[in-house]
């Protein structure tokens, strides 16, 4: 991937982007005070080194019958490079588990997990989470509500 320096231009186009993945070059072009064809190079360069990873649809958790968060604090045995790289592969294979951490402190892994309800939860964690060889403990605390959920990064000019 070839190496990129974010200026302002580039903050700009970014905010933009992450507000409306639609935004069209031409908007885009009004953003940045740039004309249309260098405003889509620069996007397609932001695109080409990583800095844009995806452009997604952002999905109503509830609207589509996913209504519950858990959040599984993961203690492996021991924390050898093997043993997280085999939790990591496992985890990459669960679709419940929509964010996965490696932490500091006393557990290894910070897990979201959503699901249709308590019963869908405990299915997961009886046929997945804890079949998993070398989890020492498990502990698990459920949303209640979400009070925010930031889809963008606070990128300002």
């Amino acid at each position: 991937m070839p190496k990129i320096t974010i200026d302002d231009i580039d903050r700009k186009l970014l905010a933009a982007l992450q507000s409306d993945a639609h935004a069209t070059t031409e908007n885009l072009s009004e953003i940045a005070g740039l004309s249309p064809s260098p405003c889509a190079r620069r996007v397609r360069m932001l695109e080409q080194s990583g800095v844009i990873k995806a452009y997604v649809a952002i999905v109503d958790q509830v609207k589509v019958g996913l209504p519950v968060s858990a959040f599984a604090s993961v203690k492996l045995e021991r924390q050898r490079e093997e043993e997280l790289d085999r939790f990591s592969s496992a985890v990459l294979r669960w679709p419940e588990v929509v964010e996965c951490y490696l932490m500091t402190g006393k557990m290894d892994f910070l897990l979201r997990i959503v699901a249709k309800d308590l019963g869908a939860y405990e299915t997961f964690l009886k046929q997945k989470l804890t079949r998993l060889d070398g989890v020492a403990s498990i502990e698990t605390s459920f949303a209640l509500g979400q009070v925010k959920h930031a889809h963008g990064l606070p990128i300002v000019p």
